[in-house]
């Protein structure tokens, strides 16, 4: 598998949904300066304060197609996405890599987080500021924030979409994002059932190498 091609492949696997209004409102009117700078600033306290996460999720490609899992997160880096039962897939992020391991076909490939969307997401000391921008919404109560390096655009982008919630950290609730890669193929999921800064243990994030071990060499 060529870098290009694993890289389609995590962003499709490992990218979350927009929120029904927030993808309704994306044709309206951008939002007032200060009113993004508090949104971004909103966002970023709510990555801060966030140090774990467990949620159900349902994966919908641009195909249609769908699958569910259970999602385990763990600041800074650490992600695990384990796919329903039947989808011989996983992905597991250590804190410095994402590994896809394809169990069907006994292949495991890395790749740094910073590279791939996701790394908005686990990293929570990024500057927002500096890659993100607020798209405009139906409700006042959903917030969705479009990350995207332009210097490194073959990264994809990364949409977060957040719901108002005041039993969630800093009043915010990780409703899903959706990711679009280089080739403007887009992945959308839905989270429910979110548990936040609930005890992961590290042990979340090992996984078992299909690939054949070799013998009598070096």
């Amino acid at each position: 598998m060529t870098e290009q091609t694993f890289r389609r492949r995590l962003t499709r696997l490992a990218a979350w949904t927009l929120a029904p209004a927030a993808v309704a409102g994306l044709a309206a009117g951008a939002p007032a300066l200060a009113q993004a700078s508090s949104t971004l600033a909103a966002v970023q306290a709510h990555l801060k304060s966030t140090s774990s996460m467990t949620a159900d999720f349902v994966q919908t490609d641009r195909n249609g197609q769908r699958l569910s899992g259970a999602l385990t997160l763990k600041r800074p880096g650490k992600i695990r996405f384990q796919y329903q039962k039947g989808v011989p897939m996983l992905i597991v992020g250590d804190g410095s890599a994402l590994t896809m391991i394809d169990y069907e076909v006994k292949q495991v490939q890395r790749w740094p987080v910073k590279n791939s969307p996701l790394g908005a997401l686990l990293d929570p000391d990024r500057d927002l500021s500096k890659y993100a921008k607020v798209l405009p919404t139906n409700s006042s109560d959903v917030l969705s924030v479009e990350v995207h390096d332009p210097k490194r655009p073959e990264y994809g982008t990364i949409t977060m979409v957040f719901i108002r919630d005041a039993a969630a950290p800093a009043g915010l609730r990780l409703r899903g994002w959706v990711a679009l890669d280089s080739q403007n193929n887009r992945t959308r999921i839905d989270l429910s059932n979110q548990k936040f800064n609930v005890a992961v243990a590290d042990s979340a994030f090992r996984w078992t190498d299909p690939r054949p071990k070799k013998r009598g060499g070096r």
